[in-house]
């Protein structure tokens, strides 16, 4: 008997130390399974790596970044965002807290030490083995 495949979403979490160079050590991986309703992330903070690329760089505060990506995906980021409202084209919407919104919040690009790489897919019968896998691969 063959598992059932599930579609899933992924994005490389880069520590970006100066952003005007552009260079980047991958710190994380968030990945998204709605089949499953799994939204996670897996981290690992190389602290030679990043050391080598930025000596002077903050590396608590890279860690509390990763931890509050953490928190985002488990939907405890804080209570505001249960739900908000959004400014759009059309007006104004609300946009409620789901895994889906939680990992397009994660996705969106941004000029910051903590950044998300392009949004990549797959499919999988167990999500938290691809995390862990893609983890391992593209992060340690």
């Amino acid at each position: 008997m063959s598992e059932t495949l599930s579609p899933y979403q992924y994005t490389v979490l880069r520590c970006v130390p100066r952003v005007e160079r552009e260079e980047f050590v991958n710190v994380g991986v968030v990945l998204y399974c709605p089949d499953h309703e799994f939204l996670d992330v897996g981290w690992h903070v190389d602290e030679a790596r990043l050391r080598a690329l930025a000596p002077d760089l903050d590396l608590p505060s890279v860690r509390a970044a990763l931890a509050a990506v953490e928190l985002v995906c488990a939907g405890e980021a804080h209570g505001a965002y249960a739900e908000a409202t959004r400014a759009t084209a059309y007006g104004v919407r609300v946009l409620a807290d789901t895994q889906s919104s939680r990992f397009g919040f994660l996705k969106a690009p941004r000029s910051t030490v903590l950044q998300p790489g392009p949004v990549h897919g797959g499919v999988t019968a167990d999500p938290r083995a691809e995390l862990d896998r893609l983890v391992a691969r593209l992060v340690s």
